[in-house]
């Protein structure tokens, strides 16, 4: 909805101005004839500090524009006073663009602090994401015994999408493949393709994988 999305950008500076006028208007006219421009002002004011523009970030994102996503997150000056639910999404969208930036024990911090915040159903629909990307991280960094460990935490906390799910499965594969464990490899392989992901990366990985994963033992 275009009209929400023009609120919630310009919801700070409208609840300032409304704000300016209620007082205009009770130092001319009283209290009660201000009452409505006072309550209006106040949870526009309050709504951007508790609330954020996350769903602004969050059509950024989808359309892949990363600089517009960082302009939006930069304009959160207190993310202290975001709800906890809707702070542990902030966490993770910045932790997700450092990881875009390759700065990835940045990005390790912010997943970890977003995990620890805990509680509500919009922090528990990121716990699972947040744990598939702790386990990629900690591929990169050689650590695969970590990264099994979140991977798998992943997938109990649950996944959003088929593409999420391919991607966990995938790395469970190559990791069971690394430790020479082929029956599982080619299980979890199996799992991955059954989610029929789209995602040029995630479907080329499989058919990487798929010209030697039927020569396997097991």
């Amino acid at each position: 909805m275009k009209w929400l999305n023009i609120l919630i950008k310009y919801r700070l500076p409208l609840g300032i101005i409304l704000l300016g006028l209620a007082i205009y208007t009770h130092t001319q006219a009283g209290f009660w004839p201000a009452f409505a421009l006072y309550l209006i002002a106040i949870i526009l004011v309050v709504g951007h500090f508790l609330f954020g523009p996350m769903r602004l970030i969050q059509t950024h994102m989808e359309a892949g524009d990363i600089e517009g996503s960082k302009k939006v997150v930069a304009s959160i000056w207190f993310p202290g006073l975001l709800i906890k639910p809707v702070r542990s999404v902030y966490y993770t969208i910045k932790g997700n663009l450092a990881m875009v930036d390759q700065d990835y024990d940045g990005a390790e911090k912010l997943m970890k602090k977003s995990l620890s915040l805990g509680g509500g159903s919009l922090t528990k629909q990121s716990e699972g994401p947040n744990k598939l990307q702790l386990g990629m991280l900690s591929m990169q960094k050689g650590n695969i015994k970590e990264a099994e460990s979140y991977i798998r935490q992943a997938i109990r906390a649950g996944l959003p999408d088929n593409e999420n799910n391919a991607a966990a499965y995938l790395q469970l594969c190559s990791i069971m493949m690394n430790k020479r464990e082929f029956r599982a490899a080619k299980e979890y392989f199996r799992k991955a393709k059954g989610f029929k992901p789209t995602t040029p990366q995630i479907v080329d990985q499989i058919k990487q994988i798929e010209k030697y994963i039927g020569r396997m033992p097991g």
